[in-house]
């Protein structure tokens, strides 16, 4: 019967890989050369390792290394990037016991069969066990990755390629003007004042 649940042949050579993992350069592209040439890891049940990888999330479908896969190499990020990434590998198990990961070794092992429909004594529960066993230790579930937070200021441009709309507001004003006029019967006097007016209060 097939099973969603991830597994290798040879769990055992899982943590030397992940040790290499996090020594060597990030590759462009995680192929079976690099694990070969890079880590040093050949054969068969090493390359294994390249689908369980894209199964974690750690790898994409062409062998990119993702983020997840970068934040396992950080030291400061490592325990939480594994743990997430079994999250992502071991999905149907932690959806039907979100902690999953608790469980010792026979109770998880009830899950994989409860999952797989297998018999206990099946060597696929037992790699599976052991795969996961074999995983958990590079983990910590105490932690969280850090959210990347999005600024609320990213224009269009940024993610449509256009520019980012703006409006104009036009700001319209009324005012009121008293004038205290000189008791004089010269009209040159009230031709100045009126000039001043539009001189300098009435022109834009």
């Amino acid at each position: 019967m097939a099973t969603k649940l991830p597994y290798v042949a040879v769990p055992s050579t899982i943590m030397k890989i992940l040790n290499k993992v996090k020594e060597a350069k990030t590759p462009d592209r995680f192929t079976a050369d690099f694990l070969e040439t890079k880590l040093g890891f050949k054969g068969g049940n090493s390359r294994q390792f390249i689908p369980l990888s894209k199964k974690l999330g750690l790898l994409k479908s062409d062998g990119t290394p993702t983020d997840l896969y970068k934040k396992f190499r950080n030291d400061s990020t490592s325990g939480a990037a594994m743990a997430e990434a079994l999250k992502i590998g071991y999905r149907d198990a932690f959806e039907r016991n979100e902690y999953a990961n608790e469980l010792d070794k026979e109770n998880f092992k009830g899950l994989v069969v409860e999952i797989t429909g297998l018999e206990a004594k099946n060597k696929v529960v037992q790699l599976i066990c052991q795969t996961f066993e074999s995983l958990k230790k590079f983990a910590n579930f105490d932690v969280k990755l850090p959210e990347v937070i999005k600024e609320e200021t990213i224009s269009k441009k940024e993610e449509t390629g256009k520019p980012i709309e703006t409006k104009e507001f036009d700001l319209n004003l009324s005012y009121t003007i008293n004038l205290v006029l000189p008791k004089t019967d010269d009209p040159a006097v009230f031709n100045a004042i009126f000039r001043s007016l539009r001189d300098t209060l009435l022109r834009k």
